[in-house]
């Protein structure tokens, strides 16, 4: 059954509109869902609302329609999945991915991830000298018109200790915001842009000639998601840079206070890597994080994205 909301007790005040004492629960999937029990794995819960462990399949381009269809509920359910033991080619993988829809090519990372093979498959190297940019809450390339549906990150070579990646139930977050707060967002759309991110690793030349390509895009701040209903929050640190229409204190103000609320550790899960592990992300239904502290050790992921579709808010 899904975990029902129980509200926490929100004591408001001037300067901390989301103070909370109390339980903070959010739903994990909404009331109507099809919750049937997984027959064709085994799944394993990491916390109450995001994050499960699947064990009993390999992951590849050949798994059958059965199976398929089983996953993409738990995807929808749990908004990120863990895959231990899963020693396979890079075609496998690919293959997995291609299962999931198009393919995406991330089109910076020629400039800040050096010796890329695959146009489909970007190799994160971090080490002493190459240092770690991820450490920062975001959704995958909220600045494209249509961001990552989602993500399959698989470990080739990890740290003795330290290099976990945390994961943020924006659902689950929006739904334990008080209801003055969810009026107050609930129409609004923010800009989201690449250039202070990117453009970092980047000539001028190099961001001139492709910011016409990439000019940023608008999106919902609440999203919705066409196969559940659910509402999610769809503003992160990383690439939102404001909130449209409305002052710049005022998006100021509402940007902090919504990541300082996805921020909370009741609405995270937090994933300890072993080689060849593989995480499969909804980047619609929550952010991540990678943590950046185990330098000078070296960390050696494979990632590839899957493109999606352009984000719808509420209907007034």
């Amino acid at each position: 059954m899904p975990v029902r909301n129980l509200a926490p007790i929100m004591t408001s005040t001037p300067t901390d509109p989301l103070k909370v004492v109390g339980p903070i629960v959010g739903m994990r999937t909404s009331e109507t869902f099809d919750s049937r029990p997984y027959e064709l794995f085994s799944l394993s819960p990491s916390t109450p609302t995001i994050g499960a462990e699947i064990s009993g399949i390999r992951l590849s381009g050949d798994l059958s329609e059965e199976t398929m269809d089983e996953l993409r509920r738990a995807l929808l359910e749990w908004k990120v999945l863990f895959f231990r033991d899963q020693d396979i080619e890079r075609s496998e993988h690919r293959g997995f991915a291609e299962r999931w829809g198009e393919l995406e090519q991330h089109p910076f990372f020629k400039y800040s991830a050096q010796d890329q093979t695959d146009v489909d498959v970007t190799t994160l190297a971090k080490d002493a000298m190459f240092g770690a940019t991820e450490n920062g809450w975001h959704n995958d390339v909220s600045w494209y018109d249509f961001p990552s549906f989602g993500a399959v990150l698989r470990a080739r070579e990890i740290p003795p200790v330290g290099g976990d990646t945390l994961w943020a139930d924006t659902a689950a977050a929006y739904d334990v915001l008080p209801q003055e707060i969810r009026d107050r967002i609930d129409p609004l759309v923010a800009k989201h842009d690449w250039e202070h991110v990117f453009g970092k690793y980047m000539d001028q030349d190099d961001v001139d000639q492709l910011r016409p390509q990439f000019p940023g895009a608008e999106h919902p701040v609440v999203r919705l998601i066409p196969e559940t209903g659910r509402r999610v929050l769809f503003v992160n640190p990383g690439f939102t840079t404001r909130i449209l229409g409305v002052t710049e204190d005022e998006s100021n103000e509402l940007l902090a206070l919504l990541y300082r609320h996805i921020q909370r550790p009741e609405f995270q899960v937090r994933l300890r890597w072993q080689p060849n592990t593989i995480a499969f992300w909804d980047n619609r239904t929550c952010q991540h994080y990678a943590s950046s502290d185990y330098f000078p050790a070296r960390r050696v992921m494979d990632r590839i994205s899957i493109v999606g579709d352009r984000p719808v808010g509420i209907t007034f």
